[in-house]
């Protein structure tokens, strides 16, 4: 099975993604993570990654689709995977249905998570991540017993540039523009399943297993 998930920015996808995993026995290949892990790293990809995530703006189609395009053919596909965050772009989404030709396999269903805007602004502005052990915290659902410290580990929490109110927006603003165009483009295709977004995590991963069922 290849499932695609995605919504905008603080929908709850890697969540959601881990629930998949676990349940469907999916490899979880998530873009951002990736990309992140190559920011920390100090690879020139990463600095170039770095330099649009940072802004809010979508890291270029020829980065993210040879970033992708190594971890299928180094993965054994056989298994199934789930695609978080790629295909973000028509053009991605063309590449992914070439690359998974070349593998004999196609895509069985793409999970659009939806959640309004202004409920993502909140759930994002307020995250807090760990710099130790990357615990997640948020300072309204979900604060730490000690403000600004990890309640596992004692580290100093941040949050990343990219989760600020300002940076959010913009990247909200992008996803509308350049990367809901994919849910028409899936939609012809028969392929797309909308989910609710809003409510508990459990709400959200019954709404999911029962359109999967």
């Amino acid at each position: 099975m290849v499932l695609i998930i995605f919504g905008p920015p603080g929908a709850g996808k890697g969540t959601q993604a881990m629930f998949l995993s676990e349940n469907y026995k999916l490899l979880h290949i998530s873009t951002g993570d990736i990309l992140r892990g190559a920011a920390k790293d100090g690879s020139e990809l990463g600095k170039l990654a770095k330099s649009y995530m940072d802004k809010g703006e979508l890291v270029p189609d020829k980065v993210v689709i040879g970033i992708i395009r190594e971890k299928i053919k180094n993965t054994d596909t056989r298994k199934g995977f789930l695609l978080d965050g790629f295909p973000r772009t028509i053009p991605q989404a063309e590449e992914l249905g070439k690359m998974l030709d070349d593998e004999g396999l196609n895509v069985d269903s793409v999970i659009s998570i939806e959640v309004p805007d202004e409920d993502i602004v909140k759930r994002i502005d307020g995250r807090r991540i760990c710099q130790n052990c990357g615990a997640m915290y948020h300072i309204l659902f979900d604060p730490p017993s000690s403000q600004d410290h990890c309640d596992k580990c004692d580290g100093e929490l941040y949050q990343r540039d990219d989760d600020r109110e300002d940076v959010m927006r913009r990247r909200l603003q992008v996803y509308r523009s350049q990367t809901e165009p994919l849910k028409q483009y899936y939609r012809d295709l028969g392929l797309l399943k909308e989910v609710n977004g809003l409510g508990t995590i459990d709400e959200v991963s019954s709404r999911i297993g029962e359109i999967l069922s």
